[in-house]
């Protein structure tokens, strides 16, 4: 059967009650405030409850002097969001079209955007149609009210020039104090809105307990723009045109903070935007970059990590508290501290990332919140196999970030199929400590002392694992954030995918994702097979062992770093926005809204 595309338009936004004939009459507000914003309502709003004469279905407006509201949240009177915790109850404008229900309201309260300023009076008028049914009819009711508010004038809010915000409520739920915890958002915007996002963008935090505003040091990076409108033309032959545009111009970017949220709570973020006179500023933290692609150098108050000069892989760290020691390998081939992703496909050589001489892609972030670097591309002389491999740096902590991707393009036969490889010289490291999932405990082993190429085998999700030096007191773990395998042509084939510690002149830890080049047969070979994907994120900690326990601090840092702050992203809606719903559907049908008559949920 052929495929047909069908455009289907949902239903019209309802009329505007101030078009309607109906009966209207005085509507009863039993409370109406201009309010801070807070994280269930994280903007500037108003909030209004109000009471029905008998419970009925309604459709409600709110204009504030003269000008209707877009950002409107409708609740039944029972249902009462927890203020210092972020909203689940939300209507999109695409909910505005479809509002058309049997829902019952008694003592209805709404939250509505408004930018108001302290002190400045506002004309807040709401309209309430009561109907009989789902759709209006010339039997509804209209209630009306209007009230003149003042707002707030104890707490300035931001500076007016900057004419939009958006609002982050970031919420910390692991019981954990955050200080300074780097923060990072994607945000759309409509291209006439800014004229230099990285000039104006400014982010504020709200205080929970007075509503005082603080500018917070930001980065604004990975802006793109996608400036072609919907020309409303047929979407085949002998369709109508459309009237409403499918999509928008829209860019985005990709904004970076530093938050402070104590342990178990919400906090409101305000990023603002749009001021075209707005001048560039500065932000200063410790975190620091020197060089040039790849071999970038970076620096923090705590670490100073220095990438090769060929392959952009960590070549050597130094933990500043701890200058005499850095941390290295430069015992085997590219010399790097970190190897994979990687692949060993006979007869062609053993290929890894940091094998890279200069040939692969890069790209870099560099500011005060977050540096970046960025590399990818085929492993050298195997253009079956892409992979690369991303770094994240912030200001004032002992770890960074790395992301290891690898995809296979073609079918390959390997002996070896590894990933997230760290390389240490073997005098670096006296011991090596894991959680063993099996045994349900932490595992500890001498490996200065252990016999050449002998391994270690633990699970192959195993959630952190550290090598440190009782002499020394210097330690460099590994938390497993993120470990995940798929296949996109076929079903994924691994052989027996584990992880390991082995040594020789050098100490490392990989995983086997398949490896018979370590197993009893060889030199059997394994399909690496089109389609088959892996990636993986890991924090890598440099710390000072303590002297009861070596591993303690990577406990500590596990649990602030498995669990980040949990980031919600509330939007105005714009004028612009359309009031009716448009979708593309693939197949003719019906959309499930017609005629809808449900009864009262």
């Amino acid at each position: 059967m052929r495929t047909s595309v069908v455009l289907l338009m949902c239903l019209l936004s309802l009329p505007s009650l101030t078009q309607a004939k109906e009966i209207s009459g005085s509507l009863k507000i039993t409370r109406i405030e201009l309010g801070y914003p807070v994280p269930s309502i994280p903007f500037y709003h108003v909030k209004a409850e109000m009471e029905l004469p008998e419970p009925s279905m309604i459709e409600v407006e709110a204009a504030v002097n003269g000008q209707p509201l877009r950002f409107v949240n409708l609740y039944k009177g029972d249902v009462v969001e927890e203020a210092d915790k972020p909203g689940y109850i939300h209507r999109p404008p695409s909910g505005y079209a479809l509002s058309q229900d049997n829902s019952l309201y008694k003592t209805p309260h709404i939250t509505a955007w408004v930018k108001w300023q302290p002190g400045e009076t506002y004309k807040i008028e709401l309209k309430v149609r009561l109907k009989k049914s789902v759709k209006p009819s010339s039997g509804d009711r209209i209630l009306s009210a209007t009230q003149t508010l003042t707002a707030p004038s104890g707490v300035s809010v931001f500076d007016p020039a900057w004419k939009a915000y958006k609002s982050i409520v970031l919420s910390e739920t692991a019981g954990i104090d955050r200080k300074n915890e780097p923060v990072e958002v994607l945000l759309p915007f409509y291209p006439d809105e800014v004229t230099d996002l990285k000039r104006e963008i400014r982010v504020v935090a709200v205080d929970p307990a007075d509503h005082r505003l603080s500018e917070v040091p930001s980065q604004v990076f990975e802006i793109r723009k996608y400036p072609e409108k919907d020309n409303l033309a047929p979407l085949e032959e002998g369709q109508p045109e459309r009237q409403i545009p499918l999509w928008m111009p829209t860019a985005t970017c990709k904004v970076a903070f530093l938050a402070d949220v104590p342990a178990k709570s919400s906090k409101v973020y305000l990023i603002y935007y749009n001021n075209d006179k707005a001048m560039a500023k500065t932000f200063q933290t410790d975190l620091r970059v020197q060089g040039e692609l790849p071999g970038l150098t970076i620096d923090n108050d705590q670490l100073n990590v220095v990438l090769h000069p060929n392959s952009g892989h960590i070549d050597q760290i130094t933990l500043k508290s701890l200058p005499d020691h850095p941390l290295y390998h430069r015992m085997e081939t590219n010399g790097a501290i970190h190897w994979n992703p990687g692949i060993y496909v006979p007869p062609r050589a053993w290929t890894h990332t940091a094998d890279w001489k200069l040939e692969q892609n890069m790209y870099s972030v560099s500011g005060p919140v977050l540096t970046t670097g960025e590399f990818w591309g085929h492993l050298r002389n195997m253009p079956e196999v892409d992979a690369s491999v991303r770094y994240e740096f912030f200001p004032g902590v002992p770890y960074f970030l790395s992301t290891t991707n690898m995809r296979i393009n073609e079918t390959v036969q390997c002996l070896a199929l590894r990933n997230a490889e760290i390389v240490l010289k073997r005098e670096l490291m006296t011991h090596a400590a894991w959680y063993d999932v099996i045994r349900d405990k932490v595992m500890t082993y001498d490996v200065l002392n252990m016999a050449d190429l002998t391994d270690l085998k633990m699970e192959a999700d195993v959630p952190w694992i550290t090598f440190y030096n009782v002499e020394t007191g210097i330690g460099f773990a590994g938390i497993n954030l993120v470990y995940a395998n798929a296949s996109l042509e076929s079903r994924l084939s691994l052989l027996n995918p584990y992880f390991y510690i082995t040594g020789g002149p050098w100490i490392y830890w990989t995983r086997a994702l398949s490896l018979s080049f370590l197993a009893s047969n060889m030199q059997q070979t394994i399909p690496a097979l089109k389609g088959s994907m892996f990636t993986e994120k890991w924090a890598y900690l440099v710390y000072r062992i303590d002297r009861e326990t070596p591993y303690k601090p990577v406990l500590a840092w596990k649990e602030r770093l498995m669990n980040p702050l949990r980031i919600q992203l509330v939007e105005e809606v714009d004028p612009r926005v359309s009031k009716t719903l448009v979708e593309v559907y693939m197949d003719e049908g019906k959309s499930g809204w017609e005629e809808r008559e449900t009864g009262n949920h």
